[in-house]
């Protein structure tokens, strides 16, 4: 199924229709999207990251979860398939899939689906319209990043904190400077780095075109980025499409913090789920560069917004007495695009 999950786009595969040996596996996708190519011009891809991914789905063997889903991001103008992160925009598919194939059956207005994400070994709970135990894809529920309207699909996330670097504060500081930049490196449930955008000689307001064209701003960025990664546990990241970089500054528009995002060579149209929660969670991390910019309302729960290129994406954040991040919960939305072979 040709699927789109929150503001992404991909295909998604249940896992016994693809080859089980990873290298052919990759083959195989890499030919779907028609990469290396920057137009993948011969497959399916939309010649952006943002629509070059793939969702693999599988009923689960574990206790208490419904389907397993691996996310993998396929380059587009290299021939790189990679696991290293997750997807919570595709993620929003999953749910749909997953009744869409009979891998999990509707259970009446609302059917809430359990995903294991097998990129991080987290858990997260989709809530899917299905009204007559059927999924539907119209509704009311908009999101920033996608015209129109269509039925809302609620992501709650569970124990995300370290997903990937295995600690929330992987260095076990609220700041560090790396290429002389005070940054916070956090994960909480996407690896990031998050920095001030004017201590980069930025605003935080640029649009992605600007962002994409700022030749001197982009090498700066990936030199801390490949700071960062050996520093979060992350080893080598030259190759890899963690840790994404994020520019906050002050809201403009009402929100907690203003964000531009690059995941991790290309400026985001707009935020990525996880990437959005990891940034709202550094927004409450005391003396932190997002904190030193952010407006964070009081209260054990909390609704962050973060602004983006495009619009906003709304995050709320459970916290304990002590202020730690407890659990996360986003809206998001999603639509069946195609359902049919893809030839390779």
């Amino acid at each position: 199924m040709w699927m789109r999950g929150g503001t992404s786009k991909g295909g998604v595969f249940l896992a016994s229709d693809l080859p089980d040996d990873v290298a052919m596996r990759d083959a195989l996708l890499l030919r779907v999207m028609g990469s290396p190519d920057p137009r993948q011009i011969d497959g399916m891809g939309g010649a952006d990251p943002l629509t070059s991914k793939v969702a693999v789905v599988k009923r689960s063997a574990r206790e208490g979860v419904d389907v397993d889903y691996l996310f993998l991001q396929v380059f587009v103008d290299r021939a790189v398939v990679t696991d290293s992160q997750n997807c919570g925009n595709m993620l929003a598919a999953v749910g749909p899939f997953a009744i869409e194939r009979g891998l999990v059956t509707a259970t009446g207005a609302e059917t809430r689906v359990t995903i294991f994400m097998e990129n991080t070994g987290q858990i997260a709970v989709a809530t899917c319209v299905t009204p007559g135990g059927i999924v539907t894809y119209a509704g009311g529920a908009r999101i920033d990043g996608v015209p129109g309207t269509a039925a809302p699909v609620s992501l709650e996330f569970r124990d995300t904190a370290g997903s990937s670097c295995g600690a929330l504060l992987p260095t076990g500081n609220p700041v560090d400077t790396v290429e002389g930049v005070a940054c916070t490196l956090i994960d909480n449930g996407m690896p990031c780095v998050v920095f001030r955008a004017g201590d980069l000689g930025a605003t935080g307001y640029e649009d992605r075109e600007t962002l994409d064209a700022a030749t001197d701003l982009k090498a700066r960025i990936e030199a801390i980025r490949l700071g960062a990664g050996p520093m979060m546990g992350l080893g080598d990241v030259t190759a890899k499409s963690v840790p994404k970089m994020m520019l906050v500054a002050r809201p403009r528009h009402g929100g907690a913090v203003t964000v531009r995002s690059f995941i991790p060579h290309r400026a985001h149209a707009t935020i990525g789920v996880l990437g959005a929660v990891s940034v709202a969670t550094a927004c409450l991390v005391r003396g932190s560069p997002a904190a030193a910019v952010a407006t964070v309302p009081a209260g054990a729960r909390r609704t962050l917004s973060v602004e983006h290129p495009t619009g906003e994406m709304t995050c709320v954040l459970e916290t304990d007495g002590a202020g730690a991040v407890t659990g996360a919960a986003l809206l998001r939305t999603a639509r069946l695009l195609m359902d049919g072979k893809v030839f390779a």
